[in-house]
Order: structure tokens, then C-alpha cells, then sequence
């Protein structure tokens, strides 16, 4: 098959996809990733929560349309979310949510931080506990279909412990559970991205759940950069990055140097991290610089005139602890085809 050329609609040609007819209630809904690629797939989100004020401003400006509740989701009670968005238990079509998984990451202190209160993005919570969370409501709201996302090192080491606790927890709650490892690379995002995708379809149903097939190619950084002409802001590297700039055999791609990475124009990108736009940085394959936000948001498969807030760290962030929209769109797509119109 031919690869076609890399391309994410504008946010008014999303805005104008015929819906589809189903309904979605999103959790720990961050800037919106998933919500948009749901919404590339023609599904309308009623219902969606943040806890994270900064999270909370950038999905406002992108989903002016969406009830947002701006909870703790620990305090939030599924007759809530029902009330709120004008639906019956049983009647959400798909509840998504990414609860925070920075202790299972396989980078840092993992197991070190499980079950402590800790910085999180511009607050201070635990967030080894969500899960139970996200299951406590899927149990009240009982939607047809869940899905939720989270790292891979959910399934390494000590972590596969959690992991199969919260397998069991979201078995209780009266679905068909699986849990399966997507690499967005191969389903239309220029990025190596993997991710834990749990799938439970509700048992009355009597569908099992089912994952998108990878794609026959990938996007490459040249695929997704192909035709940005303006940058905007981006930042500088700092002397002590620069000092390291000569041991990373300037001119070899994809070199990587006290976790500071030059991308190759020939592969897809390595995952956006969260810290990464203040942190160790991603430099461009052949310029001294930075990525570009305009470069990140091609990278996780936003839409150009996708709106941030204007400052370069926080907006990396956002992008960071985002789903890519086209991976999210490849999810939503097929639980369209082979489950919700099979019901």
C-alpha cells in the first residue's frame, strides 16, 4: 500500500465531521487528545473532567463545547456525570481516561514513589491509585465500551503487580477485559510511543474487545515537518547541554547524549515526554536548537491551529501527557466498526 502524505485536519475540519451518533464521557482528559481523535472518528464527547488548572485552560480553548468538570475525579460521583450530561446509566457508548502514570513510567524512581503524594505537573497528589478511580465510575456509569491508557512500564518489573491488580478491579465491574501494547508509530503518528490500551466491553453485550491493526508503513520527522514555515518560539540549550553538543557526532542522527536527543529526518520521533521541554532536550537532526512547538504538535498529531497557552515548557507538557489524537482515532474507529455497530 502507498503511504499518503502525513496530514492532521484543522481544528474547523474537525469541527465540521458529520457525528457519528455516539456519545463519550472522558476522564483525566488532559488538553484533549483523546477527546479530538474520538472526535475525528465522528463521536461526540458529553462529559469530560481535569483536575490540573493548566490542563483545564488549553481543553477550554480546543472543546468550548464539552461540560468540563474540574474535580478531583475522587470526588466525583457517577450520578454526576450522568446529571451532567443528560444521560442513563448504561447509555455512554465509550468512557476513556488516562489516569496519571508517572510511577509506573519506566524512567525514575519508579516504585520508590508508589503510594506517595508527590509533585504532578502544577500540583501535589498521589496518582498510584487512580485506577480504582476510573473503575469505582465505570461501575456506576456502566457505558458500553472503556478504554483507558497508560505506559508500558505499567507491565514491566514490580509494576506488573499493579497491573494485574488493576485488571482484576476492572474485570469486576461486569466487562470482557483485555489489555494490549499500541505503538502509535503504527497507527499514523510519526512518534515510537507505547502504550498499555485496556479494553473492556460491557458482558450483556457479548462482544470481546477488539484493537486497531498497524498500519503498513510509518511516518518519519521529515513526513511530519514537510511544509511548517513558521517556528514560533522555541528555546535555547543551555551552556552545559552545549558543552555535550561535540560528543553527540553532530551530522549522526538520532544520537542521544545525557538524554539529550538529536532526531533523525528518516525515523519517527522518540516519545514526547512530559519533562522534556524543560529538561534534558530533543534537538532538531541538523540545527543547534530545540524542537519547535509547531514541530511537537506534527509530532503527536495535532492540528496545527491546535491553541496553547504561549509558554514553551507548559506547552510541551500539555503535548506530553497527551494521546495522540490519531492514535485515538484509530481506537475510536474500531471500536465503532467492530463493537458499538455490532451491538
Amino acid at each position: 500500500m502507498l503511504k499518503p502524505n502525513y496530514k492532521v485536519p484543522a481544528m474547523a475540519e474537525i469541527a465540521e465531521m458529520p457525528p457519528n451518533g455516539y456519545k463519550v464521557v472522558s476522564t483525566f482528559s488532559g488538553c484533549g487528545g483523546t477527546c479530538l481523535g474520538f472526535r475525528m472518528a465522528g463521536f461526540q464527547t458529553v462529559w469530560a473532567s481535569e483536575f490540573i488548572p493548566a490542563a483545564q485552560q488549553v481543553y477550554r480553548l480546543n472543546h468550548p463545547h464539552v461540560p468540563l468538570n474540574t474535580k478531583d475525579i475522587r470526588d466525583v460521583l457517577p450520578e454526576d456525570i450522568l446529571r451532567e450530561s443528560g444521560l442513563s446509566r448504561g447509555e455512554v457508548d465509550v468512557f476513556e481516561g488516562s489516569p496519571p502514570c508517572a510511577s509506573f513510567s519506566s524512567a525514575g524512581r519508579r516504585e520508590a514513589l508508589w503510594g506517595q503524594i508527590k509533585k504532578y505537573s502544577d500540583t501535589k497528589q498521589r496518582t498510584d491509585d487512580l485506577f480504582w478511580e476510573y473503575a469505582r465510575i465505570i461501575e456506576g456509569v456502566q457505558p458500553k465500551v472503556f478504554i483507558g491508557e497508560n505506559v508500558e512500564g505499567l507491565i514491566r518489573g514490580r509494576a506488573k503487580g499493579y497491573f494485574k491488580q488493576i485488571f482484576a478491579r476492572l474485570k469486576e465491574t461486569g466487562y470482557k477485559v483485555n489489555a494490549q501494547v499500541l505503538d502509535a508509530q503504527w497507527l499514523g503518528v510519526p512518534q515510537f510511543r507505547r502504550r498499555v490500551i485496556f479494553m473492556g466491553v460491557r458482558e450483556d453485550l457479548d462482544l470481546p474487545p477488539v484493537y486497531p491493526k498497524p498500519f503498513s508503513y510509518q511516518y518519519t520527522f521529515r513526513d511530519a515537518i514537510q511544509g511548517i514555515t513558521n517556528h514560533g518560539f522555541t528555546k535555547g540549550i543551555s551552556s552545559s547541554y552545549k558543552a555535550q553538543l561535540p560528543r553527540m557526532k553532530i551530522g549522526k542522527s538520532n544520537d542521544k547524549y545525557m538524554n539529550m536527543r538529536r532526531l533523525s529526518f528518516d525515523k519517527p520521533s522518540p516519545t514526547i515526554l512530559a519533562e522534556a521541554g524543560r529538561a534534558a532536550p530533543y534537538l532538531h537532526p541538523n540545527n543547534e536548537r530545540r524542537l519547535s512547538i509547531p514541530e511537537v504538535l506534527r509530532i503527536q498529531s495535532f492540528p496545527d491551529d491546535f491553541k496553547l497557552s504561549g509558554v514553551y515548557d507548559k506547552d510541551w507538557e500539555r503535548l506530553g501527557r497527551s494521546v495522540p489524537p490519531l492514535m485515538a482515532r484509530a481506537i475510536a474507529q474500531t471500536i465503532r466498526e467492530d463493537i458499538l455497530e455490532k451491538c
